[in-house]
């Protein structure tokens, strides 16, 4: 034990690759089959999305109930790299796959410049006026798209090159965390909980409020954007109702549920909810009855979350690494 703490960076890379390769193993040998692998790909798609909105959400306080929007954007344009513009080829993957990084980058960057767009003005304002305004620009946004017909409008966008695959969002998820994580705890992520705790002790002590709000909502978008582009290419079809406000709602709950002042909260709200409606679909009608009453009854039980503020040991960075990621 005092071995893995001394080196929990070391600890935690060898556990993720024992983990890939226990997944891999099950799947080859018939226990994981496709659609189980396909629902840990999504499980790794929300864990991204539901950090990325705990950091607007949960560390800055704010509130946000567009994130699906984003999504849309991200989806929308590496898909359109992919399909229309530059007609990559699963034929050949040493051409696809960097074109494929190339394209979700694009989304990730034209998300979050839409991001700045609806952050700029509208991050001055607080609680339900921002959430009117962040829901406003997703459905903005989603219509644009379905007017749209060089998007595909109404009919969808199809054909999209299946670029998405297990280690492709393992890869994706991990390396999107840690960049979060490490956000969250330099010195940039301690003005965020400042603005979060007292905007006005935290202007107090030289942090730009809104420079901060508006840096993390378009950082959060970036991410959001990227997860649309994974998303799009493990579906190979978007459509508009995609990206709905019940979309952004379930990120929502995902994050409360558990705990939005937690990255470890927000992964395991993700996974667990991602998972449960699976796991209820033989239950049929009861399935909608059985899948509300989870969330009333842990709402009034555990109003914190179900991790609270409490992380994992291998989210947390040791003292000597937490002293240079602040530098």
């Amino acid at each position: 034990m005092a071995f893995l703490r001394a080196h929990r960076t070391a600890a935690t890379v060898i556990a993720l690759v024992l983990v890939y390769i226990a997944i891999k193993v099950l799947n080859l040998v018939g226990i994981l089959n496709a659609y189980y692998i396909q629902l840990l790909m999504l499980v790794g798609i929300n864990i991204v999305m539901t950090v990325s909105l705990g950091m607007v959400n949960g560390f800055t306080g704010q509130f946000s109930i567009g994130h699906a929007g984003f999504m849309a954007v991200g989806a929308y344009t590496s898909a359109m790299i992919t399909t229309v513009w530059l007609h990559a080829s699963t034929a050949n993957p040493w051409v696809g796959y960097p074109i494929f990084i190339v394209a979700i980058l694009a989304g990730g960057l034209l998300a979050a410049g839409a991001g700045y767009l609806v952050g700029a003005p509208s991050l001055r304002l607080k609680g339900d006026y921002l959430a009117i305004v962040t829901l406003s620009a997703s459905e903005l946004i989603r219509t644009v798209i379905r007017v749209t017909n060089f998007l595909g409008g109404p009919r969808g966008l199809g054909g999209i090159p299946k670029f998405t695959n297990l280690e492709v969002v393992f890869v994706f998820a991990t390396v999107s965390v840690v960049l979060m994580r490490n956000y969250l705890f330099s010195s940039h992520g301690r003005s965020m909980k400042a603005v979060r705790d007292s905007e006005i002790a935290a202007e107090a002590t030289g942090v730009n409020t809104t420079k901060q709000k508006v840096f993390v909502f378009v950082f959060s978008a970036f991410f959001a954007g990227v997860s649309g582009g994974v998303f799009a290419h493990l579906l190979q079809f978007i459509h508009p109702d995609n990206f709905t406000f019940a979309k952004s709602l379930e990120y929502l709950i995902y994050l409360y549920v558990g705990g939005s002042a937690s990255i470890s909260g927000a992964m395991v709200g993700a996974a667990i909810f991602t998972v449960l409606p699976e796991l209820l679909r033989s239950l049929q009608t009861w399935r909608m009855v059985i899948y509300p009453l989870i969330l009333i009854l842990v709402m009034i039980f555990r109003t914190e979350g179900v991790m609270g503020l409490k992380e994992f040991g291998f989210i947390l960075i040791p003292q000597r690494q937490r002293k240079e990621v602040s530098a």
